[in-house]
Parts: structure tokens; sequence; C-alpha cells
């Protein structure tokens, strides 16, 4: 054990996050809950039995019904204003910064229980831009994840672009230099990096002449569930409903509802007290009367859940049905994946000119790249796909692990880093 790398490369996702450990001849990832891979990256603070579950746990505890708060999407907080506030859970006001400790350190004892052996050294992942457009942001964010990091016990931390993490992965199954496009799109971003892999490459240390380019934009699952959710589901909620005045309802309550680190905004007194007033001018009373219940036993996780399920069904089927009857009795919504793909037409399109900008800033021409390897849980949805690979319709397409990628070659890039 002594011999084995003394680093882990850790890969806190929007949506699932992994820990890797290298070792000869065993699949580098963890397990980390239930003999899998996978953390799910949610909290739930449970009233009824006073304590924190995390993961799958933590959303079989919510979805059985016990009192408490769900948090997910922890990653989001990430480099916003909301990192510096605070929640009340359980009675107490709990800050941002602590929540992503909780998560992170869970992360790690789970890891080093597995492992039979401490972390502190640690490689982790990042967007190629936790924040677009803001420099001063971005940094803040990979400063406070690194704060917290070295607060639940890492001594020393450094940082991957996440990309390239998924592009060590890849390298490792090649048996001839490739010029790759990688594309990795998480719950929370998509980052995009041109690389120069082979076998012979693997073994430098420095890679960075080998990084032709990388672009991201903050744009993920995440993103294209709350779309989903806007524009096919919360219409029976009555959004873009109109007022006795003629007036479109005003449309905040949807947006808190259709997010998953806002959900919990929706709950306070003052929302309640302002849906009550709307109620009284609404036009569409059945569907505020939808909404009202949505809000008064606080279901809107639960349809965040089944707003995701319909998502990984779509990007598998042409069509689904949600069974929305713990809103009411009987209610379904049955939704195309014509109607998804129109929901997000401007999600994929953003992100198709993001793959277009970095193809026409990087000195290399399209015909020259060899493939695009796809990787990410949200890179399977089939109009993001299709979207990026006409940027380049003769090259090769290759999926990766979709969730266990990033967490590979992080623990690679430890190793190497640390020994």
């Amino acid at each position: 054990m002594s011999q084995l790398p003394r680093a882990c490369g850790v890969d806190f996702g929007t949506s699932n996050s992994t820990v890797g450990w290298l070792r000869p001849g065993v699949p580098a990832l963890i397990l980390l809950e239930d003999g899998r891979q996978t953390l799910p990256s949610a909290v739930f603070f449970n009233a009824d039995e006073n304590s924190v579950s995390f993961g799958r746990a933590a959303m079989a505890e919510y979805l059985e019904g016990y009192e408490g708060r769900l948090m997910r999407a922890l990653k989001s907080l990430l480099g916003t204003s909301l990192i510096d506030g605070h929640t009340e859970v359980l009675g107490r006001p709990l800050g941002f910064r602590e929540l992503l400790a909780n998560f992170i350190a869970e992360l790690k004892r789970r890891a080093e229980r597995e492992a039979g052996r401490g972390f502190e050294m640690a490689v982790f992942g990042r967007p190629v831009h936790f924040i677009d457009d803001d420099p001063v942001a971005d940094r803040r964010a990979q400063d406070t994840l690194e704060a917290i990091a070295r607060q639940v016990g890492f001594r020393e931390v450094s940082f991957q672009f996440e990309p390239i993490g998924a592009a060590l992965h890849y390298e490792s199954s090649l048996s001839r230099e490739e010029l790759v496009l990688i594309a990795d799109i998480g719950g929370g971003t998509a980052d995009f990096s041109i690389v120069r892999l082979s076998p012979e490459r693997m073994r430098h240390d420095d890679r960075r002449a080998d990084v032709l380019g990388n672009a991201g934009i903050h744009i993920g699952g995440t993103d294209f569930d709350r779309m989903l959710s806007l524009e096919c589901v919360m219409p029976l909620f009555g959004y873009r409903t109109r007022m006795r005045n003629g007036a479109e309802v005003p449309s905040s309550i949807y947006f808190q509802l259709a997010a998953w680190h806002t959900i919990n905004f929706a709950y306070t007194r003052q929302v309640w007290a302002d849906l009550q007033h709307l109620y009284r001018d609404a036009t569409a009373r059945e569907a505020l009367d939808r909404l009202c219940h949505l809000v008064s036993q606080r279901e809107g996780h639960w349809l965040a859940l089944q707003v995701e399920q319909a998502k990984v069904e779509l990007s598998a089927e042409r069509a689904t049905r949600m069974t929305l009857d713990r809103i009411a009795d009987g209610l379904v919504l049955d939704v195309t994946r014509e109607a998804f793909a129109a929901a997000t037409q401007g999600l994929v399109e953003r992100v198709g000119a993001c793959v277009a900008g970095l193809l026409q800033d990087v000195d290399v021409a399209r015909a020259r790249i060899d493939t695009i390897y796809f990787t990410g849980g949200a890179s399977g949805v089939p109009q993001l796909r299709d979207r990026i690979a006409a940027e380049l319709p003769d090259t090769r397409v290759v999926e990766g692990d979709l969730y266990g990628s990033i967490g590979t070659g992080l623990a690679v890039e430890a190793a190497r880093r640390y020994g």
C-alpha cells in the first residue's frame, strides 16, 4: 500500500461526484455508495430523524416523505453571490459554504474508508469556466473550492480542466496518435478541448503543448431540465397564463421551481402571500390550484426529479409520459422529443456556437480532427450531440464512460503530480 499513489482525483460534479485512485490492474474509481462509483451530489437534512444523508440515500429519504430539506446541484453555487449566503436547515441557519464542505468532507470520508487509507493530496476537476465572461468570479469560484477542500483535510490541492481529465482517460485506450475534440457536458457546464493524444505522449509529464485549445460555457444538464420544466411542465401550473387585467402571471416562482438550487426559495412566507394574492386575480384557477398544492406540500424537488427522469427518457425514446398524481389525481403529461428539442433549442445553439468558436480559434484544419469524444451525463441528449457533431460531420464519434471518464483521468493526473 505504501508504494501506491498518495493522492486522489476528485470530480465534484453538479449532478454526480467521483473519486479516483490509481492502482495497477484495478479500476481507478473508488466505490462510494452501494457498490457504485458515483455519489449523487445531494444532501438531505432529515427533520424527522434529526439526521443528514447523502447521495442516493438522500433522495430516497426525501421521496419516502420524510420532513426536511433536500439540496442538489451544490456546485452551481460556486462563483455566485449565493455562496456567501445561508439557508435555514433543521431550525438553524446553514451557510452555503458549510453545505459544500459537508458534502466534500463526506466524499473524502467514503473514499478513504473504501481505500483503507487517508488522502491528503488531491487534483480537483474544474470546468473551463465556472462563470462565463467573468474572470474575477471564475477565479473566486476556484479559490472557494480550494479553501473548502483544505478545510475538510486535503493538505495539497490543485486543479485540472475536466475535459483534460477525460482526455487522459481516453488516451489510455489508444494504439496510435489522434487529434481529439473532448466534449464534456455535465450537469452544470459544457467544456471542450482539442488535444493531441497518443500512447507515447501519455508518458510525458508536461502535456501543455498537446492542448491546442479549450473553451467552455455554463450550460449543462440542469439547464436542459430547467427549460424542459418551464416550456413543457410549468404551463400545467399556470406559467404564461393571464391575470384578469390581461397581464401575464408573474414568472419568478416558476423559474425558482425549475432550478434545483432555487426551489427552496419558493417556500418562503412572502412567496406564499404573493401566491394567494395572485390566485384571487388569476383566470386559470385550476392551474393555480396545482401551483398552490405544489408549494404548500413542498413537492418542488419531487417534480424536479420527474422532469430529470423525463429528460433521460427523451434522450432514449421519442416520447414519454409523466405521471404527476402527487399533484392531482390522474394528472399525466405526455412529452415528445420534438417538444424537448424545441424547449432547449436556444441552449443547443449556444453550445454549438461555443464549439464553432473553438474550432475557428485553433490553428488546425477541421479535417485533421480524428475523433469527437463525448463524456458527461448530458452529452447523451440527442439534439445536443447532433449539433456538436454537425461542426465536424466527417469525424468519428466515440462515447466514453459518461460518468467516470473525468474522475479516472484526474486519478492519473494526481499520480503524476504527487506520486
